[in-house]
């Protein structure tokens, strides 16, 4: 029988065993590691609606302060509602009878000047508001406020806006039967809300207004609108739009006031008297004299003046630290930080077109507009536009404000609630070129015509009716407007790739 031989291992002279080859590590992931990297990053995950019931009333407050009195935490809320809302986003009527059209957008015409149940503003201008509470809250209440024929209205209801703080982010309650309050809303056994409980009174208003302060009053929630941008499935309450930037606009805000403070004290150019004092002062009798007569001691400082020390004397000025070089870089990547936590363009929020380019700031807006058109149709259109527009609708009918019968409507109800939203038009950089494009895509058959006067901010049908009686008083007139045909407009020159258009760039500031 044979014995198998050993296998034979080749060691080197002066070795006296051999290194085992290091086990392979499993794969995983180290984002789910608790390493040195990451320990500061939190690894437990908490539903949001619990997160915004602990942390929503101190983010709000924090939001409100900084829209107030941080200057570009305030430039940015204004770029923001000027950007969604900006003079209004309007409707346009798909009721293909003509006239019946006419009628129904000359009855929404009077009726958006008597929509705020305050009596402040238009329509218009509560979707102003309405924005701006979004930005600063995150959410925005609008309660339906039907009212009597004899009030003289158009059609007879308002809109009143509430701010996120009339319901109570603290009023959780079960119901029984699957039935809850949370956050100030009621739900159903389904989990639809049902109704919403609003506090009487502004819980920050002077209390002194009798019982109203501690009382509640619950609205069916088909009168409300609760307009809020969802950011997590299941999300209930809105949370403010500046959320991620507020740690970095508070610190940014404190340490500028810092910095005007240390230029402020250093603007002062104080001097401080140094004195050798001997064993016995020789000018103590003096000093007393002088103290005894109401003079002050101390060398006073002005300009072209010639001081005269005292012996033993000397005088030194005060050198507070300056800035630094690297102050206007901190600032400046810090504020690109603020600008991108609050969604909004770095150049509209600061003002500071330095760095910019045609190319580059053209960019920047076509990337923000494709966020803002996003938040106008799924926030503003779908939650606010679209069911104030079937209330109108309805309630004109119903008290002839639109002439037609309510059999009729109620059979074809959809055909009258279809309306084409036309938001704000965007302003480009450089017009010229934006409509030769604009033309063009029209002239090619690749765009409608209707869709370029939308995106102007017109309704189309109205913008043609108006240029056909324009050109028919011309004619009436013998007027005739147009370019000269001894001086047509010259083409612009193309912008070469990585080339910025010179006209475009903004002027250099004077050193």
């Amino acid at each position: 029988m044979q014995v198998a031989e050993k296998p034979r291992v080749r060691v080197p002279a002066g070795s006296h065993r051999v290194a085992a080859p290091a086990p392979l590590r499993p794969q995983a992931f180290d984002a789910g590691k608790a390493g040195r990297r990451l320990r500061g990053v939190t690894t437990a995950t908490v539903a949001i609606n619990s997160l915004i019931r602990q942390y929503g009333r101190s983010v709000l407050a924090r939001s409100r302060y900084l829209a107030a009195n941080n200057p570009y935490t305030a430039a940015a809320k204004e770029t923001f509602v000027s950007a969604l809302v900006g003079s209004g986003i309007k409707p346009s009527s798909l009721v293909k009878d003509a006239t019946l059209k006419a009628t129904i957008q000359e009855a929404w015409l009077d009726w958006t000047d008597e929509t705020d149940a305050d009596g402040r503003t238009d329509l218009y201008g509560q979707q102003a508001l309405i924005a701006a509470e979004m930005f600063e809250a995150g959410e925005c209440f609008v309660r339906l406020r039907p009212r009597r024929i004899e009030d003289g209205l158009t059609v007879p209801f308002q809109l009143q806006l509430l701010p996120a703080e009339m319901l109570d982010l603290a009023d959780n309650r079960d119901l029984g039967f699957g039935r809850k309050v949370e956050m100030g809303i009621e739900f159903d056994a389904i989990g639809k809300p049902v109704a919403y409980h609003f506090w009487r009174q502004h819980p920050g208003a002077d209390q002194r207004f009798g019982i109203y302060a501690s009382l509640k009053t619950r609205v069916p929630a088909e009168e409300v609108l609760h307009l809020f941008k969802s950011i997590k499935v299941g999300q209930i309450r809105g949370i403010p739009h500046t959320i991620s930037a507020i740690v970095t606009a508070a610190i940014m805000d404190a340490y500028d006031d810092a910095e005007l403070e240390r230029k402020r004290t250093a603007a002062l150019f104080s001097g401080f008297i140094t004195t050798q004092a001997p064993e016995e002062d020789p000018l103590a009798e003096a000093a007393a004299a002088a103290e005894t007569a109401g003079v002050t001691g101390g060398v006073a400082l002005e300009p072209g003046a010639t001081v005269d020390l005292d012996p033993g004397q000397d005088i030194k000025f005060a050198e507070p630290a300056d800035v630094g070089g690297s102050y206007e870089a901190f600032q400046y990547r810090n504020l690109l930080r603020m600008a991108a936590g609050m969604g909004v363009p770095y150049a509209a929020m600061t003002g500071d077109l330095r760095q910019t380019s045609y190319g580059s700031i053209r960019a920047g807006l076509v990337e923000f507009r494709r966020r803002i058109e996003s938040m106008q149709h799924s926030v503003m259109v779908f939650q606010f536009c679209r069911p104030v527009w079937q209330r109108f609708i309805r309630e004109a009918v119903l008290t002839a404000a639109i002439p037609v019968n309510p059999s009729a409507f109620l059979a074809g109800m959809r055909s009258f609630w279809r309306v084409k939203w036309i938001t704000p038009k965007w302003e480009w950089i450089d017009p010229f070129k934006d409509r030769q494009a604009e033309k063009l895509a029209v002239d090619s058959g690749f765009k409608a015509r209707s869709d370029v006067i939308e995106a102007e901010g017109y309704d189309p049908e109205e913008t043609d009716a108006r240029i056909a009686a324009d050109r028919a008083r011309e004619k009436k007139l013998g007027l005739s407007f147009g370019p000269s045909p001894a001086a047509p407009a010259s083409p612009s020159k193309p912008v070469e790739d990585g080339e910025d258009d010179d006209d475009q760039k903004p002027p250099k500031e004077p050193a």
